[in-house]
């Protein structure tokens, strides 16, 4: 299954493990499963980063390789997750996490999130 992992989820994977959730263990260490993290992920993190936020207090070149050498695959923003984030009901306001769910809709890539309000998105969200 082709998993998109939201912007937290890559964190705590990378480097808080003991706060990622079971069910998302679950999912990473499945060799079934093609893990994906988004270009807007890696986008967020710098622009917060630069910004001092406590919660994102990790250097994005350094996590963006962690990931590629882990194995995950990068998913770039296309034209067409763009324009279907227009099409997106107003259920949050966080830009980053609506190009998620555009790009999981899109492409057909499950979003795993741990956050409930992204968990409400019509299409293929998976709560952990």
């Amino acid at each position: 299954m082709k998993l998109l992992f939201d912007t937290h989820l890559l964190l705590w994977a990378a480097g808080m493990p003991d706060r990622l959730p079971q069910a998302a263990r679950a999912l990473l260490e499945d060799p079934e499963n093609e893990i994906y993290f988004s270009v807007a992920s890696i986008w967020e993190i710098a622009t917060k980063c630069g910004r001092d936020r406590t919660d994102f207090r990790v250097d994005p070149r350094a996590l963006r390789q962690g990931l590629l050498t882990a194995g995950y695959r990068e998913l770039p923003i296309a034209g067409a997750h763009v324009l279907a984030v227009e099409t997106l009901p107003p259920i949050h306001k966080d830009p980053f996490d609506r190009v998620l769910v555009a790009q999981a809709s899109v492409d057909e890539i499950v979003l795993v999130t741990a956050d409930s309000l992204v968990a409400r998105y019509p299409g293929p969200v998976r709560l952990v």
